[in-house]
């Protein structure tokens, strides 16, 4: 039998992926790592079937890795017996909790088979709720900044784990950059904030994202040719001129 990594997208119950929702119809048990996949699992999944899985909010790697083994032995024997899944917020493989019981199970259970679906992942959904648009052939990198940190380099970066929004945005306003700052971006827990200012997100949260942007990047789209086109024409563009009837 098989154990389903599901990706419930970023916070919204309605983000999850068909194949994600179907999974999790026909699963015995669901498995959820914290509250937030909790609250989100329960709109598809009766209270019934959700296993609630205890891990510490500690950098202890040893401490970790015991609960990693507790998860593991207790997931393995549900999924050797039937169908289990373990679901995360974002997408299983990106920046997920997941990876750790994936190796887990290899480790101590390798006969439990795994199966892997995707779900949006908060780095992504970042830029509808942003309004960012990553054209093609734009380079984009994906960097952490917990505790302040502002790593530089790239001409556009998503920073993760932004829990001091002012002095990442000092830094980065520093090495001349721009930033928008987006919190709990999709999600039904906690209020979702959009923002320039730093200062309305200055408390510590870690679900907030940031996109930073290098201050007066140029960029060539072959269809940026027809805002000039409309503006020539006046704002009409496509049809030619016609008649105006009262009938």
């Amino acid at each position: 039998m098989t154990l389903y990594g599901v990706g419930l997208g970023p916070g919204d119950p309605d983000l999850i992926s068909v194949r994600g929702r179907e999974v999790l119809d026909a699963v015995d048990v669901v498995y959820s790592p914290g509250r937030l996949s909790r609250a989100v699992a329960t709109e598809h999944v009766p209270e019934d079937r959700i296993g609630d899985l205890d891990f510490p909010m500690t950098s202890d790697e040893e401490r970790l890795r015991e609960a990693w083994r507790e998860a593991a032995a207790e997931i393995a024997p549900e999924a050797r017996a039937g169908d289990a899944a373990f679901v995360t917020l974002g997408d299983p493989n990106v920046y997920s909790t997941f990876g750790h019981l994936l190796r887990t199970l290899d480790a101590f259970h390798p006969e439990v088979d795994v199966e892997i679906v995707p779900g949006i992942s908060a780095m992504t959904a970042f830029a509808t709720a942003l309004d960012v648009e990553v054209e093609a052939g734009a380079g984009l990198a994906l960097r952490e900044a917990a505790g302040g940190r502002a790593p530089t380099g790239p001409d556009r970066m998503v920073l993760f784990k932004v829990t001091d929004a002012p002095e990442t945005a000092r830094k980065l306003n520093e090495a001349d950059y721009d930033v928008r700052f987006g919190r709990r971006l999709f999600m039904e827990a906690g209020e979702t904030v959009v923002t320039e200012d730093a200062e309305a997100v200055a408390d510590r949260d870690y679900y907030t994202l940031a996109y930073a942007e290098r201050r007066g990047l140029e960029t060539s789209r072959a269809t940026d040719e027809f805002a000039a086109e409309a503006d020539a024409s006046g704002g009409v563009s496509g049809t030619p001129d016609a008649e105006v009837s009262d009938d």
